[in-house]
């Protein structure tokens, strides 16, 4: 498995703790839905419990399905996340004195602060992703529901072009999960059902992230020695990172059937531990400033981080009101707090060319980012309606408050920001023992704006010594999505 130490922390961000992300979906990280039937209510629709896809939003719904129920969902996902008005500085960075061949010295000076050069607009998404969600229950007896989930709670891929004037922040990344989730649920008596499950989560993730190594080397050099590349920008490295791992944690899920036309319900994901080690990929240029790199230490080597996926609360709720028309609401807390401060640390130290005059020559083994998230809420509320004997129309809104607290700590690979969902779809019964559901859903994400740093938690690029490149820079963005889902549901 394979980390930059550039960039480990920004990944982890986007993707597992709050990982790489095409921020189409839901807020932080989460893919957003796992059901379509689900997604046509914008996802208010966890107390419903009319097929297999229960099982992800309240297990302890299982006890509603008699006999075997399959689900198998495909989502397709077209999103656009855009940047524009991107910019981005290089810092004061020293260089050292430099013998010349007439034995003569050329004087140790500064790389003063300049603007970085390269693309400053483009779409950092794919046009079309799709995903699939598979499920499966089975009733043992009065009393006990068998069940099991294979969906995916992440997927993300963004790129930036390889010249983007933030490239030096995280140029591209990617991200596909899938959890496989094995479920009991038990009905304590007529109106009270309790479940647990277990949770194995896969991830496969890759990045790239590029680093300034000419900054260091005295750009004065260039015109008195060829190959040189001394200067910001005249020698770039990059590092291509990719990475699997397991992860495991539970499930719970507790619904109380008010009476044959209410219901309300409690869901519980636990925080998934990941123990992530790996070594880091550095391709660096031929140029003199490019092959001194790995003399400081930019060569392969093991890197280690620790983290957490937040666990979330759901409350929801389901009423009949009719023969027609049902509606239907969830609340869903995630405690994205969990992701305050994130370190890396590395086998092999790296000296420290990129920051300010005082960390000159010294090294570090550390690559620390302080996001500084906050606890998020989702609110959404939902409805469908009996239009005939086969077809049900179902529609819904959310809103999904975003854990980002502001632009300072804001991600370029994942500029996040509040969202608000609107779902339509139908099911249509096209036997007494299959179904089929459809949905659509658009998804309008606030304008952001994110002024991102390598500064590794400090406010200046002189304030902490860390592996960086410590550029700073900022941009504005314009995201929305369109999801179209299909799903089959059979009872057998």
């Amino acid at each position: 498995m394979k980390f930059n130490t550039l960039s480990l922390s920004v990944m982890m961000m986007g993707t597992l703790a709050s990982a790489a992300s095409l921020q189409a979906h839901a807020s932080g990280y989460h893919f957003g839905t796992q059901s379509v039937s689900a997604q046509a209510t914008a996802n208010a629709s966890a107390a419903e419990a009319t097929d297999a896809t229960t099982l992800f939003y309240n297990p302890a719904g299982m006890t509603r399905l008699k006999g075997t129920h399959f689900s198998g969902a495909l989502n397709l996902v077209m999103p656009s996340v855009k940047y524009n008005n991107a910019r981005a500085s290089y810092p004061t960075q020293p260089y050292a004195a430099q013998p010349l061949p007439n034995g003569m010295t050329l004087p140790a000076g500064l790389n003063r602060s300049t603007a970085i050069n390269g693309t400053t607009s483009g779409k950092l998404t794919d046009d079309l992703i799709a995903v699939p969600h598979m499920y499966l229950t089975h009733q043992l007896n009065d009393r006990i529901t068998l069940g099991v989930g294979v969906y995916v709670p992440y997927a993300s891929e963004t790129e930036y072009q390889r010249d983007s004037v933030l490239r030096y922040n995280v140029n591209q990344t990617s991200l596909k999960t899938i959890d496989i989730n094995p479920t009991v649920a038990f009905k304590l008596n007529d109106q009270h059902s309790l479940a647990v499950g277990v949770i194995a989560q896969h991830a496969e993730a890759s990045l790239r992230q590029y680093a300034n190594f000419g900054g260091s080397a005295n750009p004065a050099l260039n015109s008195l020695m060829s190959g040189v590349g001394g200067g910001h920008g005249n020698s770039d490295g990059y590092a291509d990172v990719e990475g699997k791992d397991w992860g495991f944690g539970y499930t719970l899920g507790w619904m109380w059937e008010i009476d044959p036309t209410a219901r309300v319900g409690l869901a519980y994901r636990s925080a998934i531990k990941h123990t992530l080690t790996g070594t880091a990929d550095w391709t660096t240029p031929s140029t003199l400033a490019g092959q001194a790199a790995a003399a400081r230490g930019y060569i392969d080597s093991d890197a280690k981080v620790n983290i957490k996926t937040p666990e979330s609360l759901s409350l929801h709720g389901f009423k009949q009101l009719d023969s027609k028309w049902a509606v239907m609401g969830d609340i869903t807390w995630t405690r994205h707090s969990r992701f305050d401060s994130l370190s890396i640390n590395y086998s092999q130290p790296k000296s420290a060319p990129f920051s300010a005059s005082n960390f000159a020559g010294q090294t570090t083994d550390k690559t620390t980012l302080v996001p500084q998230w906050k606890n998020s809420m989702k609110v959404a509320i939902g409805g469908t309606y009996q239009y005939s004997a086969p077809l049900q129309l179902r529609f819904g809104v959310a809103y999904d408050q975003s854990p980002v607290p502001d632009e300072e700590h804001r991600l370029s690979t994942m500029p996040d920001n509040d969202r608000i969902w609107l779902s339509f779809g139908g099911k249509y019964d096209l036997s007494k023992t299959s179904s089929i559901n459809v949905a659509y859903s658009y998804i309008h994400i606030k304008d952001s704006t994110a002024k991102v740093n390598g500064y590794c938690g400090g406010a200046t690029a002189g304030a902490v010594n860390c592996v960086s490149s410590y550029t700073a820079g900022q941009a504005d963005y314009k995201s929305h999505a369109h999801i179209l889902g299909v799903q089959y549901n059979h009872q057998f």
